[in-house]
């Protein structure tokens, strides 16, 4: 690939790219849900909420005991509409996610009560093709103001970036049960960026519904008070995935995004991921890491996936991924881990996360899995330093700074010893992680499970929960 040719180009890899004011990258959900409790009060026309699935009783702050603002996520929608009567709040969920949130009892019992009022609508969405999921996580608040990223406001999601082994706070809203700890990350943007987010949500909603919104009418620009942007004045390239559907036709600039950064990596390719387990990423990958002098590649997921079934389908996938990657992997540039806290208790990687080099961040909902690519919404956010461009080394600088804030969590280092670790180690992040991994909280190399007693239905299981989007002309394996 030209060297010289920015990666974001809209029709290709990306859909717009708009301005944001200001960027930032929020991670793990606590400070998430704070920032949505403080800036949604700020609404005065709009609040477009699209997910795969909410949980209207999933406490925003579990820690808060006592306060003026409802903490529960439904208590707080209802009484940000009566105190504001100009505000309407509609949110978009995945159909099929119902039926997963009702079989883990998190469904609010006053579901009725909500879809009989005119100013919090909640729309079921079935506009998909048989098999896929709505997966696009993005809050647009009056056009001025826009979330997007992996998280989504239901159950099990809650957690600081402490990532402790047990929490108090780590609490289902039904059964009362806890839950393990969870990395997670989302982007918040304003500006331009911000409007086209708004934009993106209205097709979403006509799409699914029929009805046609307009943008909200202007207001001034808010911001949340306690988070300060990682960058200012900075293009924001949005990045979609979405199936051929009803006249609709397949949109893969998140494929296409995937495989441009996997070309173009020079030094070192950082992913945070749900999943391992695209073949075409894969074969990506597996081409670079027979280069001389190739790029390292170092993906972070979470230990298993969430139940058994998934485990067995996914995490199989990974496996049989895995063992051609390893196979290919003659220069050692490649290393799969997953986070652990202090008492080894993995912690659950939900975070979709890009770095390439000290040039490209992705934030947004897509993983490294075949429905990502191209069967499932999707939507990522990505920022790009293109040579030349005002402000190139402050860009690279607050890129490279993401991907250290977030290995210094995992490994719980000062960003301060990574740097030096790296710089020991030659300009090696793979080194530099070698050195710093510790017996507590820290970063293990995945070891497979044995699936070698897989059933063939538990593999044509494998083929409904990630299919390939569409067939292949080529295979490596």
């Amino acid at each position: 690939m030209d060297a010289k040719r920015p990666i974001l180009r809209p029709g290709e890899t990306c859909w717009r790219i708009e301005r944001a004011d200001r960027l930032s990258v929020i991670v793990d959900a606590a400070d998430y849900f704070n920032t949505l409790r403080e800036v949604m009060q700020q609404a005065q026309h709009s609040v477009i909420m699209i997910g795969w699935e909410f949980d209207t009783r999933i406490e925003l702050d579990p820690r808060v005991t006592s306060t003026d603002v409802p903490n529960r996520l439904g208590r707080f929608l209802s009484w940000l509409v009566r105190r504001r009567r100009g505000l309407t709040i509609r949110l978009l969920q995945w159909d099929i996610g119902l039926f997963f949130t009702l079989g883990r009892g998190s469904m609010p019992l006053r579901l009725a009560d909500w879809l009989l009022g005119r100013r919090i609508r909640l729309k079921l969405d079935n506009a998909h093709p048989v098999g896929a999921a709505h997966h696009q996580k993005i809050i647009v608040i009056d056009d001025v103001l826009a979330f997007c990223g992996g998280i989504d406001a239901t159950a099990d999601r809650w957690d600081t970036s402490e990532h402790l082994d047990e929490s108090p706070y780590r609490i289902r809203p039904t059964s009362k049960r806890p839950y393990g700890p969870w990395h997670d990350a989302a982007t918040v943007v304003d500006g331009d960026a911000a409007r086209a987010l708004g934009d993106l949500v209205r097709m979403r909603w006509e799409f699914a519904t029929g009805e046609k919104l307009s943008p909200p009418p202007p207001v001034d620009p808010i911001w949340p008070e306690k988070l300060e942007p990682l960058l200012k004045g900075t293009e924001v390239a949005i990045s979609r995935t979405a199936a051929a559907h009803d006249g609709r036709e397949a949109v893969l600039e998140i494929e296409a995004l995937y495989l441009a950064v996997i070309a173009a990596t020079r030094h070192t390719l950082y992913i945070e991921s749900q999943y391992f387990a695209s073949r075409r990423l894969a074969e990506a990958i597996i081409a670079r890491l027979g280069e001389e002098d190739g790029p390292e590649i170092i993906v972070i997921n979470p230990d298993s996936a969430q139940g058994w079934l998934e485990e067995q389908a996914m995490g199989s996938a990974r496996a049989r991924l895995l063992d051609h990657v390893k196979k290919a992997d003659v220069h050692d540039r490649f290393r799969l881990y997953t986070p652990v806290a202090r008492g080894l208790t993995p912690i659950y990687v939900h975070a979709k996360v890009v770095i390439m080099d000290d040039t490209l961040m992705r934030v947004g909902s897509s993983n490294l899995n075949n429905r990502s690519m191209g069967f499932d919404t999707e939507c990522d956010l990505s920022v790009e330093a293109v040579d030349g461009m005002e402000g190139e080394a402050e860009l690279r600088q607050k890129i490279v700074g993401l991907r250290t804030a977030l290995l210094s969590e995992h490994l719980d280092v000062t960003p301060e010893e990574l740097v030096q670790a790296t710089e020991a180690a030659g300009g090696s992040l793979i080194g530099a992680i070698e050195a710093l991994r510790g017996e507590a909280r820290s970063l293990v190399a995945f070891e497979p499970p044995d699936f070698d007693g897989l059933t063939d239905a538990v593999l044509r299981e494998n083929e409904l929960l990630d299919p390939e989007p569409r067939p292949r002309r080529r295979r490596f394996f």
